[in-house]
């Protein structure tokens, strides 16, 4: 099981050099974990780049992966994630999912590099 975070949709669907190069590390669909705080990243990103028909083709395509809602137990969860490892509400969400399902992060930020369990792909200086 694997979260793949926001920062690797956006590569992916962007079809960039990076999205590229983490396309074999991302997971089928029915191992593949969405937490619903990437959905909500995703429909924004693609609403505000893209378009809103992009974006509802996103989120219809996350519904076939394993969405993870933030209910209580997740976001309390979170908040322990978040003081553990100074992360923000929303990299601590999807942290905090990836190691309730015992899963891994696919990430490009930078900031989740050295925690465990995550796949980090580096961005290119720009």
């Amino acid at each position: 099981m694997r979260v793949v975070d926001t920062s690797v949709w956006i590569e992916w669907l962007r079809d960039s050099e990076l999205g590229r190069k983490v396309d074999p590390e991302i997971p089928a669909q029915d191992a593949w974990i969405v937490p619903t705080i990437v959905q909500y990243e995703l429909a924004r990103w693609l609403a505000r780049e893209v378009s809103e028909e992009a974006a509802g083709g996103a989120i219809a395509f996350s519904y076939e992966c394993v969405v993870t809602p933030l209910d209580t137990a997740a976001a309390l969860r979170a908040a322990e994630v978040a003081e553990a490892h100074a992360l923000a509400m929303a990299d601590a969400i999807i942290y905090a999912a990836a190691i309730d399902a015992g899963a891994d992060l696919l990430t490009c930020d930078a900031h989740f590099a050295d925690l465990p369990g995550v796949v980090y792909f580096a961005r290119a200086p720009p």
